[in-house]
């Protein structure tokens, strides 16, 4: 019997995604839950052939998640299923760790496929991902793909409007330390505010638009 943990913020995405695991898997035993603390928290006290995880959930991001799930059980396999498209976070989340990455707009039958090769000892990596990897060098990176993981969850927050301090509150780290990593995000995509980070943002689809 497969036992999958899945993880994701809205119950109504958790329902579809169980009924198609339940198609393929009739007798898995599925854990659900809705946040990325929640999810680590499962991780540590139980034992599943695989996580499958949102990107964006409160609290703790899918991303942050999984850097913790790597440390805790650098074994344990991980999808990532998010809405952004794959060159925006794919080679992101598999340097992470994780063992595939899935845009939610997939058809079913490629969750399927996903989930069986991940459960095989394989990656569940698609042509286009495929591609992405083999051109990452260094020399050839956008700015944004030069932050660290934590950086570019400050970043998006900050260029969709918020403040330091709700940055703070949704990360739960000190001010301090959000306005430390501000100081580095602005000189690595050499902006000096708030604002251009916004147009950075929305210039390479990171976010979408807003009233600035």
């Amino acid at each position: 019997m497969k036992k999958i943990l899945l993880a994701d913020d809205h119950s109504f995405i958790r329902l579809g995604l169980i009924q198609i695991l339940k198609d393929e898997y009739p007798t898995a035993e599925i854990t659900e839950v809705a946040d990325g603390d929640e999810l680590v928290k499962q991780v540590s006290l139980g034992d599943f052939d695989i996580v499958i995880s949102d990107l964006d959930m409160p609290g703790r991001s899918g991303l942050e998640a999984l850097e913790q799930i790597k440390l805790l059980k650098p074994q344990l396999p991980v999808l990532i299923l998010s809405i952004y498209p794959e060159e925006l976070y794919a080679v992101r989340v598999l340097k992470a760790g994780a063992s595939g990455y899935l845009n939610k707009n997939a058809a079913p039958y490629e969750l399927v496929t996903a989930v069986q090769r991940i459960l095989q000892g394989r990656k569940y990596i698609t042509p286009e991902i495929s591609e992405k990897l083999l051109i990452n060098i260094e020399s050839d990176k956008k700015p944004h793909e030069k932050l660290s993981n934590r950086e570019f969850e400050i970043f998006k927050l900050l260029a969709s409007g918020k403040s330091l301090s709700q940055v703070a509150e949704s990360m739960s780290l000190a001010l301090t330390t959000v306005s430390t990593h501000r100081s580095r995000i602005l000189k690595k995509l050499d902006a000096t505010s708030n604002s251009e980070l916004t147009r950075y943002a929305i210039a390479h689809q990171i976010i979408r638009d807003i009233d600035l």
